[in-house]
Parts: structure tokens; C-alpha cells; sequence
């Protein structure tokens, strides 16, 4: 069902605040995946009956991990609405926008653990700064890789230009070691002047073929509470 079809006119229902529906509008709506997004949440909005939920998370913790759209913190980690903060990026790396997330979450909202989840197969293994600036220097439209295999995989851009060379000037954060990259990230957090001493942090490794969490020792060890 199409969003124009849901609403039925060319407004956006939100009561005394809706809005024309502009052309910008109407191309993004005429898009598949956004009628199935719309559907869905209406479906969702029937059932809803958690709206009297508290803002601090109930279960007072933190989970940093990856973008990946295999995973879903919900389901292997046991959460329900309004249980926990679920901080997500590519690789799930304690960047800085990840950890002011997490002084937010503590500082502000009480949280007093905090999880950092990489998995297998994560596809921050697949390139580095440089190929990702030189891909991003000849054009902005997806690349093609030869394999996903870390060790074989070749990218090849075949978009027309122009590109971007900013992004030969951006961290992106990739790794070629996972275990080391859990160790590194919870290290990063440990070590960070705004976060709390008195926050345990513990390292973990989502298996993407089985759905396990396995507990990464060195970095549980690096996370413990100094205070």
C-alpha cells in the first residue's frame, strides 16, 4: 500500500501540524519500500500500547554495536521497548559521536553498564581509508565488489563523476582484526576522561551464522569498573 494510498490525500495527517504534501514528497512516497514502511507502522500503531513508557531505559544499560541489518538487538539481547539505549554505526566503534551518545546515556539518563557488540562477517573488514577515499573521489553512486571474502575482494566504481575527495580525509574506522577491534573499542570508552569509572563495560562478538554472543575476556578485563 502505497503512503498516498494510506492517507488518502495529499496531506500529511498529523493534526493542526499537517503539512502540503510537496514534490519532494511525492517521489519519496511513490517509492516501494516507503508504502511497506507506512504499512507497517500503521499495523504497529493499532497494537501500540507502550505509549506511557519512562524515558531512562528500564533496564538501566548500553549497547554500542553495529549498523549491520542482520543484527537486531532486541531479539539477541532480550530487549523490549523502553529497556535499554542501543547505540548503532558501522562497526559499532567507539567513535566520538558514540561515546557522547554514552555520556548522554549515563550522565543523563542513568544507565550503569555498557555493552560493545562487533560480529563475524562485518563488512568494515572489506576496505580501508584509502580504498574508500579513492572509490568516493571518482563517484558517489555504489560500488561493486569482486567477492566478499577480506582477503580476495577487489571494488570496482563504474559510476560516472564527479566524486568527492573528502572522503580521503575521514577516519572510517575500519579493522582487519575483530577480536582486537572489541579490545580496542572498549579500551577507547574505558579510557575516555568523560565517561565514568564506576561503568563496567564488557566486549562481545555477535555470530552472525549462529546468533551467539561470545564474550571477548581481554576486553570485559579492559572495561572493568576502576571506581
Amino acid at each position: 500500500m502505497s503512503a498516498l494510498r494510506l492517507f488518502g490525500k495529499s496531506m500529511l495527517p498529523t493534526g493542526r501540524h499537517s503539512l502540503p504534501m510537496t514534490a519532494t514528497m511525492h517521489r519519496f512516497f511513490g517509492s516501494k519500500v516507503v508504502g511497506e514502511v507506512e504499512a507497517a507502522n500503521a499495523k504497529y500503531v493499532s497494537q501500540f500500547t507502550k505509549g506511557d513508557l519512562a524515558l531512562p531505559p528500564a533496564r538501566g544499560f548500553a549497547v554500542l554495536t553495529c549498523m549491520d541489518a542482520r543484527l537486531l538487538p532486541g531479539q539477541f539481547a532480550g530487549l523490549a521497548e523502553g529497556d535499554a539505549h542501543v547505540i548503532r554505526n558501522a562497526g559499532g566503534r567507539a567513535t566520538d559521536d558514540a561515546i557522547r551518545s554514552l555520556v548522554i546515556s549515563h550522565k543523563l539518563l542513568g544507565t550503569q553498564e555498557t555493552f560493545v557488540i562487533h560480529h563475524t562477517d562485518c563488512g568494515m573488514e572489506l576496505f580501508d581509508d584509502a580504498i574508500m577515499g579513492d572509490l568516493l573521489s571518482q563517484s558517489l553512486v555504489t560500488a561493486t565488489p569482486s567477492s566478499l571474502d577480506p582477503k580476495t575482494i577487489k571494488w570496482t566504481d563504474s559510476g560516472k563523476g564527479p566524486g568527492c575527495c573528502e572522503g580521503k580525509y575521514t577516519k572510517w574506522h575500519t579493522f582487519t582484526d575483530l577480536h582486537k577491534s572489541v579490545v580496542e573499542d572498549v579500551k577507547r570508552i574505558r579510557g575516555h576522561p568523560m565517561i565514568n569509572g564506576a561503568v563496567p563495560i564488557y566486549g562481545y562478538i555477535y555470530e552472525v551464522t549462529t546468533g551467539k554472543l561470545i564474550e571477548v575476556p581481554d576486553a570485559t578485563e579492559a572495561g572493568r569498573a576502576t571506581e
